[in-house]
């Protein structure tokens, strides 16, 4: 497992800096491999433990519950007893997250922060369903999303079912055509969310 990490890290290094063009559906393969949802391990190790593994091989980081520190090595994640580790912080900055791997959302309960920037695989479709994930509803103070070109308006209306989510950053979506009527709705939805937007 750990030769395979090693080797998903380099090639995820080398994707990062090859042309858009040439072996896109290997690429895409990949991650969509990184993606698939092990039901039986996330029974068997927790949810936390679970999510962090899928996380760290897509690229992303996250930070558990009583620490400063961002994990981002999938080898140096901590072990000890299941449900010990609690993710707190997720950031999926540049990372190959995408829909079929969000169950791993479902079982988290401690998700106060998480930033999507740069998400190629970000779409409205994953918004929705993480909108849709009633622990996440409770916990998740807050968001950024930014430069993830697939989103548009029905993805981030999506969000008004985060009832608890205290601050929106919004950067550079394109997809998104009618900014003032989306923000607003959110805004009646959501009256103590503080959106800042920079979607010029």
């Amino acid at each position: 497992m750990k030769l395979l990490v090693q080797t998903a890290q380099t090639l995820l290094s080398v994707q990062k800096a090859s042309p858009p063009s040439g072996c896109r559906p290997f690429w895409g393969w990949l991650n969509a491999v990184f993606n698939k949802v092990d039901y039986e391990r996330i029974k068997a190790l927790g949810p936390d433990r679970a999510a962090s593994e899928w996380l760290l091989r897509c690229g992303a980081k996250v930070r558990f519950q009583g620490f400063d520190r961002w994990q981002h090595d999938y080898n140096g994640l901590p072990t000890g007893p299941i449900g010990r580790y609690k993710i707190q912080a997720i950031d999926a900055t540049e990372s190959c997250i995408m829909y079929r791997g969000f169950d791993h959302l479902d079982g988290l309960e401690h998700v106060e922060e998480m930033k999507l920037c740069k998400c190629i695989y970000i779409e409205d479709a994953c918004l929705e369903r993480l909108s849709k994930v009633e622990k996440l509803q409770e916990s998740l103070l807050r968001m950024e999303l930014v430069s993830c070109g697939n989103v548009t308006d029905r993805g981030l209306l999506a969000l008004h079912h985060l009832r608890n989510l205290e601050r929106l950053l919004l950067s550079d979506l394109p997809g998104v055509r009618e900014k003032d009527k989306t923000v607003q709705t959110l805004r009646t939805a959501l009256p103590n969310l503080n959106i800042e937007l920079d979607l010029d």
